[in-house]
């Protein structure tokens, strides 16, 4: 029996795919905490900064949950290919 485009491999490719997101905003993130100053009053390129930390948060967090969903994804692939062996047996 053979199993091509399956739950497995969708479920992996989208864990590549967060992982890949979450390793990039953490890079900005980093880079972003690098460069601050410690100046008092903002300018307009430290709002934008800001905006740019934000979003790079937001990614980070969006990351994580195309992981978490994707991981679910492999688990439940997992348990019916599990199921379908246990009736065959």
């Amino acid at each position: 029996m053979q199993i091509s485009g399956s739950a497995f491999s969708s479920g992996f490719s989208g864990i590549q795919a967060g992982q890949q997101r979450v390793d990039r905003a953490a890079g900005e993130i980093a880079s972003q905490s690098a460069a601050r100053g410690d100046g008092i009053e903002e300018t307009s390129s430290q709002v934008r900064e800001n905006d740019d930390l934000a979003r790079s948060l937001v990614d980070l967090q969006a990351g994580k949950q195309d992981v978490q969903v994707n991981a679910k994804v492999v688990k439940t692939a997992d348990d019916a290919l599990g199921t379908l062996i246990d009736i065959r047996a």
